[in-house]
């Protein structure tokens, strides 16, 4: 249930968490805000928080453990406009563009949390499951043996790349069999964070010329890749916008977890240290360079 910022009525046993929709901003930005909210959350300054948001200019995030000079064409990003940022969660690359991004900032002992993190992205993808459902789309949720292209006995192995949209991993949500949403998560002082991009649209071309790859190479990535993941202006064709994917999204996790979701903002800590943050980390080539 979605309410305005207010007190809950007695009586209410619902718990209370924070909606925060903080619109379209640059990728270091966007990652920096994330860590705000988690050392917020971490130092009991703000409650349960989800936030949604997008990316303006169109960026690519590499996960904490890639290479970044390996992984990306540097070039070809430059050429289209596009950032390229570190994120703090592992995974593959993942081109920001038409997307809306959704961020879970939680303790790891919240009640009812599993404990692994298999079993955590499991709990929370159901919030996407249902906020899907809501958009008409009937998506299934992956199996653990099948993630990130790891071969299953009896089935021949798969090609891999370094962008994440490759292949669906633990628990993440594929329609017509091609994967839909692609999700990540890190634990530090005892707080989840977990974030993941719902694609409104998708370029293959685009997604595979931000890769480190020879001309011939891209071509059959971006082959692959439209074979492998889709968006929901193909899924339910027609264009969605962020608005409608915000609102379904936010329906769907307060009735999944489930939850009043009161509509909030930043608080003025947090954008303060999203700034330091940006400026003395995500945005600088030394953070996004040092593997």
């Amino acid at each position: 249930m979605l309410k305005e910022k207010q007190k809950l009525p007695i009586g209410d046993s619902l718990p209370v968490w924070r909606l925060v929709n903080t619109g379209s901003s640059s990728g270091a930005r966007n990652m920096a805000i994330d860590e705000a909210v988690m050392l917020s959350y971490a130092d009991k300054k703000v409650p349960p928080t989800i936030r949604f948001y997008g990316w303006e200019p169109a960026a690519v995030s590499i996960g904490y453990f890639q290479q970044a000079a390996k992984e990306i064409d540097y070039a070809f990003c430059r050429e289209q406009g596009i950032d390229v940022v570190r994120r703090l969660t592992g995974g593959r690359a993942v081109l920001h563009a038409a997307e809306l991004t959704y961020s879970i900032v939680v303790a790891e002992d919240y009640p009812g949390m599993p404990p692994t993190i298999t079993a955590s992205y499991r709990y929370l993808t159901q919030g996407l499951l249902l906020g899907l459902a809501k958009l008409g789309l009937a998506a299934e949720m992956t199996k653990p043996q099948s993630s990130y292209a790891q071969r299953v006995p009896g089935h021949p192995a798969r090609h891999s790349s370094a962008a994440c949209f490759d292949a669906p991993s633990h628990y993440e949500l594929t329609v017509g069999g091609k994967k839909l949403i692609g999700s990540a998560q890190v634990r530090k002082k005892g707080v989840i964070l977990q974030h993941g991009s719902i694609l409104l649209d998708f370029s293959p071309d685009l997604l595979a010329g931000v890769l480190n790859a020879a001309s011939e190479r891209k071509k059959a990535l971006s082959q692959m890749l439209e074979r492998r993941a889709t968006s929901l202006r193909t899924a339910l064709g027609r264009t969605l916008t962020y608005d409608e994917a915000y609102t379904a999204m936010a329906e769907g996790f307060a009735a999944a977890l489930p939850a009043e979701l009161q509509k909030s903002q930043l608080t003025e800590e947090e954008q303060a240290l999203a700034g330091a943050l940006c400026r003395e980390k995500y945005g600088r080539q030394e953070w996004t360079r040092k593997k």
